[in-house]
Formats: structure tokens, sequence, C-alpha cells
């Protein structure tokens, strides 16, 4: 009997020291959750279902093939990245949910690329609590620039107060005189969108929100095109941006449509409008990113040939584009942090800032400052396609100018894979 209990014990022993062996020990002898020599697991919510599934659905699925085509060549410091993806429809209760599930069951590193300014918002403290590196937001909400409040939290977006202003700035040089009127989502996006153009423009003649719960907005236009609006500034999601433009057509409405980026990918709002996807032509909207039909672009040319090879070849929009460019900029931080992988020592990289990649403009993230990219250049949709308008521009959320600057020209390296 006692031999038996001795094997025993000596067994459970072993399976203990194995078990253990799944995350890595940590610099003060603790372990780091998601992390062994040879993974690291990460993951994200996302609307793959529900009112903002349309384009957006699409992005994790982007990242999860650029770290497929990292993988393929050997990894991050020799870890492969697993990629959790759960489905939270774009509701804040099954947010909290999924990523109560991410990071107590699945025991993620990180969070990286959570979507939606509703739903991640009821997410931070529980991130914080547990010292969740929460890495690349996206969306652009200033909540994420909050370095005192949320230390380990840094968003990607231009946050939509900077947008708002670069938006404004485009209507004052470009449609001064015109009747400016506003239609955004009933939550901070749409807030911090409205803050920014009224920081340039003064206070829109009319505004009007919507919820995503509810797709009628045929009494916001409506309402709208009886205020005399010359100008909308829409800070919707694309399939509201599509709602918005279809409805306003069909009660005569013409308004010139400016968008906000998250809302304006032609590719997903002409396929919610159909056979009217022409209303789009002349839309002004702004990116940061290169755009999904310039092939002249090598960020373009590698983004393509991972969608190739690692997502079946998926319909191509600025979501596949964003979803890899959000991937690529996790390497960069992954091989910043070094081969002693830690949550500590991410987010010590992250704010070290110095990374270089597709986007136009540069990434802003300082120790007192967690917002992503700093500004936008401004776009029309044209023949289908967003092409750019002149030159890219960056301000602040505050009362900072509007300053236009050069785009960045940064090519991916020939291997497409960011070297430490």
């Amino acid at each position: 009997m006692k031999r038996t209990t001795a094997v025993f014990l000596a067994v459970l022993l072993f399976a203990t020291a194995c078990d253990g062996s799944s995350t890595r020990s940590g610099s003060g002898g603790g372990t780091v959750p998601g992390v062994t020599d040879s993974e690291v697991v990460i993951g994200t919510h996302m609307p793959l279902t529900g009112p903002a599934a349309a384009g957006y659905s699409k992005i994790a699925p982007a990242s999860k093939a650029y770290f497929d085509f990292v993988n393929a060549a050997g990894g991050v410091n020799g870890r492969k990245i697993t990629y959790k993806v759960k489905d939270d429809g774009y509701n804040p209760a099954t947010t909290q949910q999924v990523v109560r599930e991410l990071v107590l069951q699945d025991k993620v590193f990180a969070i990286m690329g959570g979507l939606g300014t509703p739903t991640h918002s009821g997410v931070l403290d529980f991130l914080k609590t547990n010292r969740v590196p929460d890495l690349f937001v996206a969306s652009g909400s200033r909540s994420w620039n909050q370095p005192d409040k949320y230390p380990g939290t840094f968003g990607f977006n231009p946050d939509y107060t900077v947008e708002g202003k670069i938006l404004g700035t485009y209507v004052k040089q470009n449609l001064a005189g015109k009747k400016v009127c506003f239609l955004g989502q009933d939550d901070d996006f749409g807030r911090d969108s409205l803050a920014g153009v009224e920081k340039v423009l003064g206070a829109v003649a009319a505004k009007q929100t919507y919820v995503t719960s509810n797709p009628n907005v045929g009494p916001q236009m409506g309402a709208l095109k009886q205020a005399g609006c010359e100008v909308v500034v829409l800070a919707t999601i694309p399939g509201f941006t599509a709602l918005a433009v279809g409805t306003a057509a069909k009660i005569g409405f013409k308004p010139q449509f400016v968008v906000s980026n998250v809302g304006a990918d032609p590719g997903t709002v002409g396929k919610a409008l159909g056979p009217a996807a022409p209303l789009l032509e002349g839309v002004v909207s702004a990116n940061y990113l290169p755009i999904n039909t310039d092939d002249a672009s090598p960020w373009i040319q590698l983004f393509k040939k991972v969608n190739a090879q690692y997502n079946g070849n998926a319909e191509f929009d600025n979501n596949v584009v964003y979803g890899m460019a959000a991937a690529y900029l996790f390497v960069q931080s992954l091989l910043a942090a070094g081969k002693n992988l830690t949550r500590d020592g991410i987010l010590a990289a992250v704010t070290k800032n110095g990374f270089q990649g597709p986007g136009l403009v540069p990434l802003r993230f300082a120790d007192k400052d967690h917002s992503g990219y700093g500004g936008e250049q401004l776009t029309r949709i044209e023949g289908g396609k967003a092409v750019f308008l002149g030159q890219a521009y960056t301000t602040d959320d505050a009362d900072g100018a509007v300053q236009p600057v050069a785009p960045l020209t940064v090519t991916p390296p020939p291997n497409g894979i960011p070297a430490a």
C-alpha cells in the first residue's frame, strides 16, 4: 500500500511539473499566463455576428492569417502565436462573458485588437484587475488613452476626436458656408467624433444619434433633411453608413457625406447597399493605412500574398488590411519585448514605441499617451474605390491645430516579417 501511494505521488508530482511547463516562469519566479518556450496565446473579442459583423468580422481572420504567416517562418523568438477569437455579437454583456473566458479559462497572455467602443469599455476594469495587457483596441475611443487609470490599455486607431477635427478641417476648407449636420452612434464613438468636428466648425446645425439595436434611421435622416443640412458628417459603423446613405436617397435628401474611417470601407458599405452602391460616389473620409486597391503599395502586395496563402484568399478589403496591420504591430511588440517574455515587458516595449510599419502617420505611444495613430489622410470614393486626397494631417484631441504632415513611406522587410 505504501509503495502504491509513493508511486501515485511520484506520478502526480511529475504531472504537476509537466503542467507547470504550460506557462513559463517569469523573472519574479512566478509564471506568465499564456507563455511557454514554444507558444504565446493571445485572444480577442470580435463581432463575428450581429449588427457590426459586416466588414468587421473579417478583421480577426486577417490578423490570424498574418500570425500563421509568421508562425510558418518559425514564430517570434521561437514561439508560435495562437490567436483565440471569440464572438461577442457587438453586445457588451457578451463581451464581458467571452473576455472572462479568455482570461480565466484560456489563460491568454494578452488581449489584442478587441473591437468596439461600447463593447470594450465594459472590460477595461476587469483586464486591469487581472493585469492583462490590453493592446491595440480596435476603436478610436479616447477611453483607451488613460495611462494613469488603465496603464495596460493601448489604442490603435486615431482617436475619434482627432479624426473629427481632421474631417471638420476638410469641411471648413472645402465646403465653407454649407449647413453642416451630424449623425453619430449613441456612445463615446459618436460623442468623441462630434467633439472633434465642433472644435473646428463650432456647433453643428443639427445632430442626430442612432443605436445599433434599431436599424431604422428614417426619423433621423428625415430630421436632417428638414433642417436643411447640406453636409452630413457620419460617425457610423458600416451597416449604418449604408442605412444613412440609402435612406437619404429614398427621401430625396442629397447632402455631401463625410464619414468616419471605421464606417467608410467602400467594399463593405457598397455590398450592404447592393445595387445602390453608386450612391457612395464622392463620399469623403480618411485613412491612416494603405488603401486595399493600391496595388503599387508594397504593404498591399505583402498583405495580399498573406491573404492568398493563409486566409483562404478572402475578399480583400480595408478590413483585411486593418487586421494584418494590427497583427504586424503585435509581432513588432513581441520582438521588442525580448525572449524573456512577460506582461510588464511587452507593455514597456509598446510604451517605448519606435515602431515603423504600414501606417501613414506615426504611432503616439509614450508614457503619457496610449492613443494609437496620430492622424489621417483624407480620401474620396471615386469609381467605387477610395483614393487619397492631398496630404496627411496630425492633431491632438484638445485644441491643438490640425497640421499637415508628409505621409510616412516605410517598406516592409523582404520576408514580410519584422526583425528585432
